[in-house]
């Protein structure tokens, strides 16, 4: 500036200083008008996940409640109607961890929309079923591919950190009960009309045609990374990370690519890792899938003759029994939206979490099991509703954390055939129960439950990153960039 001819030396620097803060100011706005986009986008894709979740189950028990009445309206024998039954469950045991594994190696787009696809397929065919062999040939796809909810959580542990992991698997699991409660009663309307079994089959089969529709149309390439350094809020006490723009969609759409490149068919790497699940069962992880099976067997065995006992015992009408059984799955799914706050309580730390609803979860089928009034087996029922819910998910998120994120399609496949192993022995286990006693299932129930406890006790695990780097190597599974494990922005603590 000229002042009297002369240069004011003085306003030189304040005119440069006044032009750097306003560009700074524009920076700083930019960046956060992308980070805030970022955490719209990243809510959007957990809350179609959380809706893929929902109509899986709400279209699965509209029709599995009604099987076992149409397979005998088709003439089978109750010995045949329970062998088609358990065929299911035994088909899921050899598939979960098949499953799981592919879905590792060609990505978690692909395997889920190809399970969903077979998934309707199976339950299309259920619907045009006259007679016992087509109703057993429809169960095949379905029992075969019916991994949507497995696959669904691994995406969920791709792209969420440990910490955040077990909350957001929570709310997934809370979608996922709240139409488990509304399919069975849309289910029981439909059968009501003429040819009732079908007409719900085939709306079963249009509700997984919407969910394939949904993950086609994911927002993969929407939910695009903010910055890398800060964090915006997604809620009250989350905030969003910002990876680089290529991660958005590795891991969803096309994890498997560049393990393709050392492996000309993804199908050798997942026969590579299946002969290699003995190790990882009998060796790194027995005592997490062991407890797993345990704790599944021993929720099976209470619910196992849970209509018959409470008649015996109470002389309640199975209608009345139904009524509970609802009210303790509404409480089930309330329990996953009360996980944050529990979480926070015990500072993140899933494995003591599991620990003392695993006490809990013991005590109170002990309560039902010596309950000398209607009312302490309500008491009972609801606190095992909130026990057995946070104890699912602390369980996964336990195999998640030690087992890290390279494998967790392997791992919630491995888990889940835990589990059907469950559904094959309990049972058997509770008929012999029964004999001795309308209160021998749980009984037996809360002695499993206390042998976990027991295994727990003595196997302190560490969530440390050794475990994941020994499980890949168990695994023969190839290296992953960060891209991969984690493909759009993560859900943190502030």
């Amino acid at each position: 500036m000229e002042l009297g001819g002369h240069w004011d030396m003085n306003s030189a620097p304040r005119v440069v200083s006044e032009t750097a803060e306003r560009k700074q100011e524009r920076k700083t706005g930019t960046e956060a008008e992308a980070a805030d986009s970022g955490a719209v986008r990243a809510r959007r894709f957990l809350l179609c996940l959380y809706l893929v979740g929902f109509l899986d189950l709400f279209g699965v028990s509209m029709v599995v409640p009604l099987l076992s009445l149409h397979v005998k309206s088709l003439g089978a024998s109750p010995t045949v109607a329970g062998v088609v039954g358990s065929s299911y469950g035994i088909l899921q045991l050899f598939s979960s961890t098949l499953v799981g594994c592919w879905s590792d190696v060609v990505g978690r787009r692909s395997s889920l929309l190809a399970c969903i696809l077979f998934s309707a397929l199976g339950y299309l065919l259920l619907g045009a079923a006259t007679n016992v062999f087509l109703f057993v040939l429809a169960r095949v796809p379905a029992g075969i591919f019916k991994h949507t909810l497995s696959i669904s959580r691994a995406l969920l542990s791709d792209v969420v950190p440990e910490k955040e992991r077990p909350l957001v698997i929570g709310h997934f699991n809370t979608a996922s009960g709240v139409g488990f409660i509304l399919g069975p009663v849309v289910g029981g309307y439909l059968t009501e009309l003429e040819d009732g079994f079908y007409l719900t089959a085939f709306i079963c089969f249009l509700v997984f045609i919407l969910n394939a529709g949904l993950v086609w149309f994911f927002p993969w390439r929407e939910a695009k990374p903010g910055s890398t350094e800060q964090g915006l809020p997604l809620r009250k006490t989350h905030v969003l990370l910002g990876r680089s723009h290529d991660a958005v969609q590795e891991a969803a759409t096309s994890r498997g690519a560049r393990a393709s490149k050392k492996a000309a068919r993804p199908w050798v790497e997942v026969v590579l890792a299946l002969r290699n699940m003995k190790n990882l069962l009998f060796s790194e992880m027995w005592d997490i899938f062991l407890v797993r099976l345990l704790m599944a067997m021993a929720v099976m065995l209470y619910y196992s003759n849970f209509v018959l006992a409470l008649e015996e015992r109470f002389g309640v009408r199975p209608k009345v029994t139904g009524y509970l059984i609802s009210y303790s799955s509404m409480l089930g799914a309330v329990a996953g939206l009360a996980l944050g706050p529990i979480l926070r309580l015990y500072k993140h730390n899933s494995q003591a979490l599991l620990l003392h609803s695993s006490i809990l979860t013991c005590t109170l089928l002990l309560l039902y099991s010596l309950a000398p009034t209607m009312g302490a087996v309500v008491l009972s029922s609801t606190l095992l509703s909130f026990s057995t819910a946070i104890g699912r998910t602390c369980i996964t998120d336990l195999q998640l954390t030690v087992g890290g994120a390279q494998a967790s399609g392997t791992l919630i496949g491995v888990g889940q055939s835990v589990t059907a192993v469950g559904r094959i022995i309990a049972p058997l286990l509770s008929g012999v129960a029964q004999e001795v006693s309308p209160c021998g299932p749980p009984s037996l129930g809360a002695a499993l439950a206390l042998v976990a406890i027991f295994i727990m006790s003595l196997n302190k695990r560490h969530s440390s990153g050794d475990g994941k780097s020994k499980l890949k190597k168990v695994l023969n599974l190839p290296e992953m960039s960060v891209k991969e494990v984690s493909p759009f922005p993560t859900l943190c603590q502030p």
